[in-house]
């Protein structure tokens, strides 16, 4: 059974103003724990530490750019986004998939390496709770055993290389 844990904005605050927590994670940080599914020599793709539903994964390119956009050349975005495609094609085929959301977050005050979420949002979730209500930090994020996650992300990984 997963439950719901109560966001913590000032935890959290805390940790993502502490360090790049995509560069931690490469850097194989234990304070910056996450599940990688796929990694290439431009890409890397991790499950959300405090995921919105199951499946919630981040594709983040492995140097660290902040800018969505403008920190790319036109081909590095496309390659970029081609990580992001597989990624939720692989995920629309290992999960029931209502609908993928797909959005860039962070700040220059926190999280400021660039990533994309991807959210799959499950068949019969009312609309009112769908979109930017899914994703709501007050709604808190899904305790997902960590045997769950890591079978998920190594077979989101296989998917991807396969």
């Amino acid at each position: 059974m997963t439950t719901r844990v109560p966001w913590q904005p000032d935890a959290y605050l805390d940790l993502a103003r502490r360090a790049c927590f995509i560069c931690e994670l490469l850097a194989g940080n234990p304070d910056y724990p996450h599940h990688i599914a796929y990694r290439d020599d431009d890409a890397v793709v991790f499950a959300s530490r405090f995921p919105s539903v199951l499946g919630h994964f981040l594709v983040a390119p492995v140097s660290h750019r902040e800018h969505a956009i403008g920190d790319f050349t036109p081909d590095d975005y496309l390659a970029l986004q081609r990580v992001v495609h597989r990624t939720g094609r692989a995920l629309t085929e290992l999960l029931t998939v209502e609908r993928l959301y797909v959005l860039s977050l962070g700040s220059q005050q926190a999280n400021r390496h660039v990533h994309w979420h991807l959210a799959p949002l499950p068949p019969g979730v009312p609309y009112d709770q769908q979109q930017t209500a899914l994703l709501d930090p007050a709604n808190g994020y899904l305790d997902i055993p960590d045997d769950t996650l890591s079978d998920l992300a190594r077979r989101l990984g296989d998917r991807m290389t396969a």
